[in-house]
């Protein structure tokens, strides 16, 4: 399957494509040699960077998912003065241009908080990406009373976020909500009382991988 967020960018694509080969049909057949498997290439990049496999999300209201496919970058104490207005641990998942960039709800609530900022567009593993790049931000109240956050950010390649999620909404964990293109971050902002199930270094699968598990439930 596909990310419908990307039907777009795949139409624009194939067009070029076409027009290319049409125009390289009439060149030396050397040249078709080389343009032919080069524009396909970039059809089955294009094809294959929006990907949408289904996933299946633990049945679990104390887990808190992965938002993104990626690997932890960064694990660390932070304030959070924008919703939770405590201190919090920061998990930052990096996304190479290989990873699927479809993003899920990390948990189920209620949406209180969207807030969109323009930006820079940093390398999305460096720290200081999350403040100063392209980005979107949600928080979100969990049933049993706990907030987090968690952000789209762009990254150097990136040039567009995507979200379909807005104040109001009604939020089921692993359901999607957006996609980042080619190439971003995806920083989740935890409580103290989430114990943190990865460590840096770890792979995670956005609607499966379990990222932290909320105390008490």
């Amino acid at each position: 399957m596909l990310a419908r967020e990307g039907f777009s960018t795949i139409i624009v694509v194939f067009i070029f494509s076409g027009l290319v080969g049409f125009a390289a049909s009439f060149g030396p057949v050397w040249l078709q040699f080389i343009i032919y498997p080069l524009l396909i290439l970039l059809c089955g990049l294009i094809i294959y960077f929006f990907r949408d496999p289904d996933r299946i999300t633990p049945n679990d209201d104390s887990l808190i998912i992965s938002p993104a496919d990626g690997t932890v970058v960064l694990i660390q104490e932070a304030d959070e003065p924008e919703y939770l207005n405590e201190k919090v641990t920061q998990v930052s998942i990096f996304l190479s241009p290989l990873n699927v960039h479809v993003n899920r709800n990390p948990v189920s609530g209620d949406l209180e908080y969207v807030k969109y900022y323009p930006g820079q567009y940093l390398m999305a593993w460096e720290d200081h990406a999350s403040e100063l790049n392209e980005r979107a931000h949600f928080g979100v109240k969990h049933p049993s009373g706990l907030k987090i956050m968690f952000k789209q950010i762009t990254g150097f390649l990136a040039r567009r976020i995507v979200y379909n999620i807005k104040e109001g909404d009604e939020l089921k964990a692993g359901e999607r909500f957006g996609i980042m293109k080619f190439g971003s971050r995806m920083d989740l902002m935890l409580p103290g009382n989430v114990e943190i199930k990865v460590k840096k270094g770890d792979k995670t699968v956005a609607g499966e991988s379990i990222i932290g598990q909320i105390k008490g439930l």
